[in-house]
């Protein structure tokens, strides 16, 4: 008898992450996997940090912990020390009780949880989310049941920020609307607003009552600090209005499996602040009732311990630094090869992520060629190369490009 689940159809690769999966099946020693979103030592290894090892220890070796249930909302302490990371110490909306906290799986975690509350609470179904984004961005959105549409953002010929464009859209907007905003480090593109066109961008959606939903991923692992990350999110809160934010610890601390991160939702009032709280819990608990207990305990042991938390800002900036320094690496070899075109993107871009601006038909053709894997649309990890694989991309961005001159 024919299965019940006969009609199924094979559903396609994810395209993140199915560049991994064709990287593994080719056999070549020289093949280089720039599609994951994860970062590499100069050695190509995945890195675990010595802080976070240290944080590790001290769990594993205090006998009193247990592995009994969270709350449906995760550890507290996790909580108010991630609303104080990327609000700020002196933030008022914490002083004030403003913000209602909830560990949550991760961004993606975070960004769901956020957004079944909003298709269930919130007056205006629509989200504006920056053309390109996130491949998972539209996904999330939609599933939690949010109409998506898009608001223009890069501009390919510059490639750098079509900040007219995005003006002209998002003053388009129906008041209300919701507005995906990349807190800093956009994905792909590398590309974010300078602190004065984000000030633009602040007052613009605050006149129209737009709501920003803010995807905090690179806290600390674009610039190098944590502050100068979280600016544009204290920006939006020190006005006093509202705001959703979700963080992620995968890349800033390196946590990518351990699934850590928060949702902060910033309210006006306090009182307001503990009735979304609590409707929160009913959006979990059908969810995945609570969060787990291991990764959210390493951060919040790294964040409260001001030696820990002064050796974690040291490695996140050396991270942060290895990629500045690979951005320059790459734009010196291409412009010693004389490659056409200007490459100076690579060095102005911010970030994991380059928006190469390469095409797909160029993509696949370094793969091909040159065992080189990356997404379709030209956006390459530069957390993936090294000093030593720096000459095999250059020399493969060159004969991609001359070649279709």
């Amino acid at each position: 008898m024919a299965s019940v689940f006969a009609s199924i159809v094979q559903a396609p690769e994810d395209p993140i992450l199915g560049v991994t999966v064709a990287y593994n099946k080719d056999s070549s020693p020289i093949k280089l996997n720039l599609g994951v979103g994860a970062y590499r030592t100069e050695e190509g290894k995945p890195l675990v940090l010595n802080v976070v090892r240290k944080a590790e220890q001290l769990l594993v070796n205090d006998l009193s912990r247990v592995k009994e249930y969270l709350p449906i909302l995760g550890l507290a302490e996790f909580n108010k020390l991630s609303a104080k990371l990327i609000l700020g110490d002196d933030s008022p909306a914490i002083q004030e009780n403003r913000v209602a906290t909830a560990q949550c799986l991760s961004g993606t975690g975070s960004l769901r949880v956020g957004a079944e509350f909003l298709a269930k609470h919130y007056h205006e179904r629509t989200i504006y989310i920056p053309l390109p984004t996130w491949g998972n961005h539209p996904k999330v959105f939609t599933m939690a049941g949010l109409s998506v549409k898009t608001y223009r953002y890069y501009d390919p010929t510059t490639r750098g920020l079509d900040f007219q464009g995005l003006l002209e859209d998002l003053g388009a907007a129906p008041a209300g609307a919701i507005v995906l905003l990349h807190a800093c480090a956009h994905n792909p593109t590398g590309v974010d607003p300078t602190v004065e066109q984000w000030e633009q961008i602040r007052q613009l959606m605050r006149s129209k009552g737009l709501l920003p939903f803010f995807d905090s991923a690179y806290q600390g692992f674009a610039s190098g600090s944590l502050d100068t990350d979280a600016q544009p999110v204290r920006m939006f809160v020190a006005d006093g209005g509202e705001c959703f934010i979700a963080q992620s610890y995968a890349k800033n601390m390196g946590l990518y499996g351990e699934r850590v991160g928060a949702l902060s939702i910033v309210c006006k009032a306090a009182d307001v602040a503990s009735r979304v709280e609590s409707q929160l819990k009913l959006v979990i608990r059908p969810m995945y009732s609570n969060p787990p207990i291991h990764g959210a305990s390493i951060a919040a042991t790294i964040l409260k311990n001001s030696d820990m938390y002064n050796e974690w800002k040291v490695e996140l900036k050396a991270m942060a630094d290895r990629i500045i320094s690979m951005r320059k690496q790459l734009f010196d070899a291409l412009t010693a090869k004389g490659t056409p075109g200007d490459w100076s993107h690579i060095i102005k871009q911010i970030g994991m992520f380059t928006f190469t601006g390469l095409n797909s038909d160029q993509v696949a053709f370094m793969t091909k060629e040159y065992h080189i894997y990356m997404t379709s649309d030209g956006r390459i990890s530069m957390a993936g190369l090294s000093s030593s694989t720096v000459p095999h991309l250059a020399d493969a961005i060159h004969a991609a490009v001359t070649r279709s001159c």
